[in-house]
C-alpha cells in the first residue's frame, strides 16, 4: 500500500513547516468503545499511524483484543495499554500478550500503573511489568511507558517530584537492558513553556528517552477542564481557566495550535531537543482530532516497507 492522499479542507490555508515537521508520525489514543462508533479508520488516519488503545478498568480483555486485531487489519501500529494494577498475576499479564501477538501481531505496549486505587492482585507499578521478563520474553520490540511534566499527585502526595523522578532514573536503567525501544509517553499538557523546561531538566539529569509529548485534541473548553481535573493536570490548566474568563471564547472550541506551535519553534530552533513526537488524546472525538492533524500538515503517512 503506498501514501494515503489526503485533501485539506482548506488548500489556501498554509500550513506552518515547522508544525508539519513536528506531527510527522504523531499517534492518537482510541478506547474500544470509541472505536467502535468510527465506521473506517482509513478515512480520518494515514496508513501506519501509531494507535494506543486505552485499557480502561471494566473493559474485557476480548474487547481490547479486538480492537487491536481490526485496526493491525487496516493497517496501523498497535500500542495496547497494560495497566498494572488491573492485572491480576503473572498467569493474566502472559495470557494477554500472547493474545494481543497471536490474533493482532502486537509487538509494542504502553506500561502504567493505571489509575486504580485498590490493585486487582500483585502489580501495582509499571517498572513490576517491566520487571516480569514477559514483554522481553516475548519479543516486544516497543515498550512505552508514562511521563509526567505536571507530576502525579497520586504517585507524590505532597505535589513534588521526587518519586515520578526516582521512577524515571530506574526506567531510563532498564532501558540500557533490553533490546526493545523505550519512550515517555505523557500525560497531556497545555503550555509550552513549563514543558521545555521539564525535557530539559530530564535530559540534564541523564534521562534520554525519547518523549512523546501528550496534546489534548480539539474539543470544547468545558470537556477540557473536566478531563484536566479528572487526571491531575496541574500548572498548565492556567491556560484553560484564563480562557474561560472570556465569555466570547466558551462556546469555541479550544485547540491545541498555539501549545504545538511553541513546541515545534523550540524543535525547529533546538534539533537535539529530547521531545520527539507528539501523541493525541483526541478528547473532543477521533474524526475532529483527526481532521485537525492532517490541516496542520500531520499526514503520519508511511509507506508500508517503513512499519
Amino acid at each position: 500500500m503506498g501514501l494515503l492522499n489526503f485533501k485539506r479542507k482548506d488548500e489556501a490555508t498554509p500550513v506552518n513547516p515547522q508544525v508539519e515537521g513536528f506531527l510527522k508520525d504523531y499517534s492518537i489514543e482510541v478506547m474500544p468503545r470509541t472505536a467502535e462508533k468510527v465506521d473506517n479508520f482509513r478515512d480520518l488516519l494515514p496508513e501506519g499511524t501509531r494507535v494506543y488503545i486505552a485499557h480502561i478498568e471494566g473493559t474485557p480483555i476480548d474487547e481490547m483484543v479486538a480492537t487491536a486485531a481490526r485496526l493491525a487489519k487496516d493497517g496501523y501500529k498497535v500500542m495496547p495499554h497494560f495497566p498494572a494494577r488491573i492485572i491480576k498475576d503473572s498467569d493474566t499479564l502472559a495470557d494477554w500478550i500472547a493474545r494481543y501477538q497471536g490474533e493482532a501481531g502486537v509487538d509494542q505496549a504502553l506500561l502504567l500503573a493505571g489509575g486504580v486505587a485498590a490493585p486487582h492482585g500483585d502489580y501495582i507499578s509499571s517498572m513490576q511489568l517491566l520487571e516480569s521478563g514477559l514483554f522481553d520474553k516475548a519479543g516486544f520490540k516497543r515498550l512505552h511507558v508514562a511521563g509526567h511534566p505536571e507530576g502525579n499527585k497520586d504517585i507524590d502526595p505532597d505535589g513534588s517530584m521526587k518519586n515520578v523522578d526516582e521512577a524515571l532514573r530506574w526506567k531510563q536503567k532498564f532501558s540500557e537492558t533490553t533490546d526493545a525501544e523505550m519512550a515517555l509517553a505523557t500525560q497531556f499538557c497545555f503550555e509550552a513553556k513549563p514543558v521545555i523546561a521539564w525535557a530539559d531538566a530530564l535530559k540534564d539529569a541523564g534521562i534520554d528517552l525519547p518523549i512523546h509529548i501528550g496534546v489534548a485534541g480539539p474539543a470544547k473548553l468545558q470537556t477540557l477542564i473536566k478531563f484536566s481535573i479528572a487526571c491531575g493536570v496541574g500548572a498548565s490548566l492556567r491556560v484553560l481557566q484564563k480562557r474561560a474568563k472570556d465569555v466570547t471564547k466558551l462556546v469555541l472550541p479550544f485547540e491545541p495550535t498555539e501549545f504545538i506551535s511553541d513546541l515545534a519553534a523550540h524543535k525547529a530552533a533546538n534539533p537535539d531537543f529530547n521531545i520527539t513526537h507528539v501523541h493525541f488524546f483526541p478528547l473532543g472525538g477521533i474524526k475532529t482530532n483527526a481532521n485537525w492533524a492532517i490541516e496542520h500538515g500531520g499526514a503520519s503517512a508511511i509507506r508500508a516497507s517503513q512499519v
